[in-house]
């Protein structure tokens, strides 16, 4: 039986799908409704599912009417390529986060299988074992992979 919490995401991802995989707009209260859960749940989905590292961008507006825009990246230019060398990698990268990005390049079918597989022995803890700055050496790494596949 899938977690609650896998249940909300693919919900929420299939909502995106539905919309041609740009954007779309939810109400948390009314989510949390829907679901019978607390607003809190909906909340751990949206930041831990929804991160820049898997290729999410949240926007949320308070208010009475108060809204969240979750918006899927795509990587089609050199603005999307900078965000995500500059923003989601950054000088410094954990191996799971640069999983993450991974797996994200993977599910939109800019790399294959293959790469895959590649990019994630490249940037393994056990690839980086002599490196003092592991997580640093990682972000390079990747970074270079990034650049070549968007390029």
């Amino acid at each position: 039986m899938a977690r609650l919490s896998d249940i909300i995401e693919s919900f929420i991802k299939e909502m995106l799908n539905e919309n041609g995989g740009d954007q779309v707009q939810i109400q948390r209260n009314e989510l949390a409704d829907q679901f019978r859960c607390a607003p809190s749940q909906i909340n751990y989905v949206l930041t831990t599912r929804f991160t820049s590292d898997k290729g999410y961008v949240i926007e949320s507006r308070r208010g009475g009417g108060g809204h969240i825009i979750i918006k899927q990246l795509t990587y089609d230019g050199t603005e999307q390529r900078s965000r995500l060398i500059y923003d989601a990698i950054g000088s410094s990268i954990t191996y799971h986060n640069a999983l993450s990005i991974i797996e994200n390049l993977y599910e939109l079918d800019i790399i294959t299988e293959r790469e895959k597989e590649i990019m994630k022995i490249a940037i393994n803890d056990r690839s980086l074992i002599s490196i003092e700055e592991k997580n640093k050496s990682r972000a390079d790494i990747l970074k270079g992979m990034v650049m070549v596949i968007l390029s």
